[in-house]
Order: structure tokens, then C-alpha cells, then sequence
């Protein structure tokens, strides 16, 4: 399997700061391009609310904690030995996002964490790295 596009999802969670440096060292071994992804959507309320009432605004604040995530996930993919790193950041449904985005950027795989922050709402609606699963364009690699 040839890797020439890596794609890592993080929400800024544990478990995607796993994914993050799995991706980074893939993207290390293959001489590969990282491009490093969240999505708005995925952030808590709770979240949003606080940076929103210290930011001034909703929208303000889903900028910053996307650019604090995006931020720290490529320093963690640098430390690991990643060298050629791209960041975006959307806004909505994260599978749906990435699956999008997979499309488009052509990614051979996609690299996600087992469990992110909205544990209630994987219960409910189904877990980011399940509809991946089963509905990427390209190989994905799920990390406990």
C-alpha cells in the first residue's frame, strides 16, 4: 500500500492525540504529506459557551479552540517527526466532514481515535470512527 496523503482527525481528546502522533509517524516512515483536521461541531457546548462569553462571540470562539487544537496537534506531529504538515479546520458533522474532506484531498488513509470528547453522543448517534468504518473512501486506521 502506497501512503502519499495521511489524514488525522483530532478534537483535541487523548484519544486523538493518540491518532495524532500514529498518523504523524506513518507520515514519517512513507515521506508523507499530514494534513492534520477538526471540526467545530464536534466541540462542547459547554466549551464553546465559556471561550464565548470571554471571546465576545459564538463564532469568535469556535476559531480559537479550532486554531488552540489544530496548534497543538501539529507541534505533537512535529515532536514525532512529521515534516510535511497542513492543517484544516470546518464546521459541522465530523464524519461526515472527514469523509468529505478524504474525498477531496484524495487521502489513502485516514487516521482517527477509538473515542473522542462526545462520549453520550457516540452512544446515540453512532461514534465518529464507526461511520468512518464504514463509510470512508480509503483505508482507516482507528487507535485505542
Amino acid at each position: 500500500m502506497s501512503m502519499q496523503r495521511i489524514m488525522v482527525a483530532t478534537d483535541g481528546s487523548v484519544g486523538a492525540n493518540r491518532a495524532v502522533e500514529a498518523a504523524a509517524e506513518l507520515a514519517k516512515k512513507f515521506d508523507a504529506d499530514l494534513l492534520i483536521v477538526t471540526f467545530g461541531g464536534s466541540s462542547s457546548a459547554e466549551e464553546i459557551g465559556k471561550l464565548a462569553r470571554s471571546e465576545g462571540g459564538i463564532g469568535e470562539a469556535i476559531e480559537l479552540l479550532s486554531n488552540l487544537i489544530l496548534r497543538e496537534a501539529r507541534e505533537r506531529a512535529e515532536r514525532a517527526g512529521a515534516a510535511k504538515i497542513q492543517t484544516s479546520s470546518g464546521w459541522g458533522d465530523a464524519a461526515e466532514g472527514i469523509i468529505d474532506l478524504a474525498h477531496r484531498e484524495k487521502a489513502d488513509v485516514v487516521v482517527v481515535g477509538r473515542r473522542g470528547r462526545g462520549r453520550l453522543a457516540g452512544l446515540l448517534l453512532g461514534s465518529v470512527s464507526q461511520k468512518l468504518a464504514s463509510l470512508a473512501p480509503c483505508a482507516v486506521i482507528v487507535v485505542p
